[in-house]
């Protein structure tokens, strides 16, 4: 079977509407076939590799003068790329969620209003998600699997600078889900245009969900033009604070990981705040490693007085709001752990904080302080991932405080419903004085 894409041949709402469809036979699968049928697209992800690729090719190729003129940031390019390893890990990820728990069913609260009268808090499936995100093709696979395994139906909006990988991956996974008749192929879909974007944010009728991957203008202009809840990060300013009990090989350790590893994630630093008590000591040295890692220095005077290196740009305000997503660091001295915290306050983004620090009061104070979806002690900022916290993926991160935050695994997919199990009792008799709630907490 071949999956022909949304050319508006038919409006999104008649989708939207068939998704939803979808999603009601999707809820009614035993976690068993939700399963089987993951480990089948991980194979087929496999075997279509090369055809993968190739399309992906044709997305990089049609990149190249965006790269050249500037229009395209290298760091939209390196997540746009795919390779073989990279097949590898779409296939792992998905392998991943279906060995993760049922997150359908689950009771999470069992209450006896009375005798006979049972009250159940149980976990189910949202419903229809939209997906708007820019350039990582990997993004599909990954969503397509949380959505699949908590029963919920997908609508995937990805960018133009990746169609084609997209829409090869979709098409993987559509011909997969031909093999299994009890899964409707509405459960995943492929819309294409801006025009399909903006039919999308109107569809509260058959939309649940909608979640902005991409940069803070994609997530503001999704939370601005629609009334279907919007779950998402704005931006991912994450700062390394270097403490004055820090131990230094640790805090090298842990602030080139953050900075380095992957720089186009959002998870990684783009400022380091450093205790004045051992700046003399740690910034020649990091300084040293992150030139040898190309790193941009951007520091503040009293940074820049310290080190007295001639590669050191001058930092300005508009660099503390920064989010670089690139090899470009913000570093600046301050007086006190109060301080760090108060220019995280001021200039972070509620995604990921971490402190260096052997003070246990020092990372307390932090650690319960500092207002962000994780906040971390001893560890770089790069582990706030849905995969490296047990999530086998994730939906996105989001710097929201209500339905979910940080890293959105299968958890974030589910609401939940009550069931009230009854005998013939009616609310009369409670008025009435005649009978009386017990509301007695029950054991599973």
């Amino acid at each position: 079977m071949t999956y022909v894409p949304n050319e508006r041949s038919q409006s999104v709402a008649h989708l939207a509407t068939r998704a939803r469809a979808a999603s009601r036979a999707l809820a009614r699968l035993s976690n068993e076939q939700r399963n089987e049928v993951l480990m089948a697209v991980a194979s087929a992800i496999e075997d279509n590799s090369q055809k993968i690729i190739d399309a992906n090719a044709c997305d990089c190729r049609a990149a190249e003068p965006a790269i050249t003129s500037g229009t395209m940031p290298s760091a939209m390019f390196a997540r746009l790329r795919v390779n073989e390893h990279g097949i590898s890990e779409m296939a792992s990820r998905v392998r991943d969620v279906a060995r993760l728990a049922d997150p359908l069913g689950r009771r999470l609260a069992a209450t006896e209003l009375d005798d006979g009268l049972v009250l159940y808090k149980e976990s189910c499936p949202l419903g229809v998600i939209g997906i708007v995100f820019e350039s990582r093709p990997d993004v599909v696979p990954q969503v397509a699997a949380l959505a699949l395994k908590s029963g919920n139906a997908v609508l995937l909006k990805g960018g133009m600078e990746a169609m084609h990988t997209n829409a090869a991956l979709v098409e993987v996974w559509r011909d997969c889900l031909a093999n299994f008749p009890f899964v409707p192929l509405d459960s995943i879909g492929l819309l294409h245009t801006r025009a399909d974007v903006m039919e999308l944010l109107a569809l509260d009728h058959d939309v649940d969900l909608i979640v902005p991957r991409g940069s803070r203008e994609l997530v503001q202009f999704v939370a601005q033009n629609s009334r279907i809840p919007v779950l998402g990060h704005g931006q991912g300013i994450c700062h390394v604070y270097v403490d004055c009990t820090a131990d230094i090989e640790k805090a090298l350790r842990i602030t080139l990981d953050s900075k380095v590893q992957y720089p186009a994630a959002c998870n990684s630093a783009e400022t380091l705040l450093v205790h004045e008590d051992i700046a003399s000591e740690f910034l020649p040295r990091i300084f040293t490693n992150l030139r040898k890692a190309g790193v941009e220095v951007r520091g503040c005077s009293r940074t820049v007085a310290l080190l007295a290196e001639p590669g050191i740009v001058p930092a300005n305000e508009d660099d503390w709001g920064t989010e670089y997503s690139d090899l470009i660091l913000s570093v600046k001295i301050v007086a006190t752990a109060a301080e760090a915290i108060a220019h995280i306050r001021h200039y972070g983004s509620g995604h990921t904080e971490t402190i260096v620090t052997e003070d246990h009061e020092a990372a307390t104070q932090f650690m319960d302080e500092v207002d962000a979806a994780g906040v971390f002690h001893n560890t770089s900022t790069r582990f706030a991932d849905g995969f490296r916290y047990g999530f086998g993926a994730e939906l996105g991160i989001s710097t929201n405080k209500l339905h979910a935050r940080g890293p959105v695994g299968l958890e974030g997919l589910t609401t939940y419903k009550y069931k009230l199990f009854g005998d013939g009792h009616t609310v009369a008799e409670y008025s009435s004085g005649a009978r009386h709630f017990k509301h007695r907490p029950m054991k599973d």
